[in-house]
């Protein structure tokens, strides 16, 4: 009973797997019900162009954190990469994340920083005093004009409903600038692995003492074959749904090849609800570094999670957040299962957020279980 089963081979469950067999003397098996490592971050290249697909969305690595950054690139080489999406409306392609440019470019003026600071302060809507909602917060922050041209429509679009039943916290990871500054990430580090996210996870895995079993979909009678298991699947799942389902987004695409060059740049975001797609991605953009003769150009779409669709976004709507409290309850009372990442903790995070989770968790883990304390059921806020 010393092996550890992790459930899950994406970064969670890697990070997981690593710091345990770096660090302990227990065995861990790695399962997932998919065919692949890396989970939602799987890439791989394409046979006919040679472009390195983001199978699951295009991922670009950003952090704060120097442990993180230091962490990863342990398993492969990074370039730099600064994400400068682009909003392409009626009126125009505007410059994301909303930034000096873009308020000049869309009202028609030619503000100085401070300038475009006080003019958006006017625009603002100041009765609302503490925001309950996306769209509270969102009027609150830049008045009507920008947030209808920019956020309303994209955001009902991928939410699938009002932006006005979603929580504050989604608008608070968006910036407003008053400078030309348009990289979307404000993180001291930002990249695209070289090699691919997969390749990565393939060499976090690549221990002696780390078993991996892809094809493999996790049921609950194999933890009376383990000392202890970390849960990355969803967690209402893990639970058989007692409560009900909680919701999710999932994505579906279309991909068009061509030659040359489509779009010209790796990302646009179609604020409008006249277009049913979200946003358009041209994966050859993201290795820069690299020529290609052809390309592939992904439309991407959102819609509710049913049965059998791959799970992205944790809506975490009202009805969610009675089922969650119930579940976390739950999920405490389980002795000797820990749950992690973006669907076992029901949160919407980044990666640097699942590899810095996963990291404190194995470290808390392991020093619980050397001074028999109680072990660590995961992060749920």
């Amino acid at each position: 009973m010393d092996r550890i089963l992790v459930v899950g081979a994406g970064f969670a469950g890697a990070v997981i797997a690593r710091e345990i067999a770096d660090k302990t003397d227990h065995k861990v098996l790695v399962i997932d019900r998919r065919d692949h490592l890396a989970g939602n971050c799987h890439t791989e290249r394409d046979q006919e162009t040679g472009i390195m697909l983001h199978k699951y969305g295009a991922h670009i690595f950003h952090t704060g954190n120097l442990e993180v950054w230091s962490y990863i690139r342990r398993f492969g080489e990074f370039m730099p990469f600064i994400n400068r999406p682009k909003a392409i409306t009626d009126t125009g392609v505007y410059s994301l994340p909303i930034n000096l440019h873009t308020i000049n470019q869309f009202f028609g003026k030619k503000f100085s920083p401070k300038e475009a600071e006080e003019f958006i302060k006017i625009k603002a809507d100041s009765s609302i005093e503490n925001p309950k909602n996306f769209e509270e917060q969102a009027l609150k922050f830049m008045g009507a004009e920008l947030y209808k041209a920019f956020f309303y429509g994209y955001t009902k679009k991928h939410w699938g409903c009002e932006p006005k039943e979603l929580p504050v916290s989604i608008l608070k990871r968006l910036p407003l600038r008053f400078s030309y500054n348009d990289n979307y990430y404000s993180s001291t580090y930002q990249g695209i692995p070289v090699d691919g996210y997969t390749k990565i996870v393939e060499r976090m895995l690549d221990h002696s003492s780390i078993d991996v079993s892809l094809d493999t979909p996790w049921e609950k009678s194999m933890q009376t074959e383990f000392a202890h298991t970390f849960y990355s699947g969803p967690l209402d799942a893990y639970f058989d749904d007692q409560f009900g389902s909680l919701s999710y987004r999932t994505l579906y695409w279309e991909a068009v090849r061509d030659n040359g060059d489509v779009l010209g740049h790796p990302a646009h975001n179609f604020p409008s609800l006249d277009v049913k797609h979200t946003r358009r991605r041209e994966h050859k953009h993201y290795e820069y570094w690299r020529e290609f003769e052809k390309t592939i150009v992904f439309t991407e779409f959102s819609k509710e999670a049913e049965k059998g669709d791959e799970l992205y976004y944790p809506k975490r709507l009202a009805n969610d957040k009675t089922r969650l409290s119930d579940y976390i309850t739950l999920a405490k009372n389980e002795e000797k299962t820990s749950f992690m990442g973006r669907l076992g903790t029901y949160r919407y995070l980044d990666m640097h957020r699942v590899i810095e989770e996963s990291l404190q968790l194995a470290n808390e883990w392991i020093s619980a279980q050397a001074e028999g304390c109680p072990l660590p059921i995961g992060k749920f806020s």
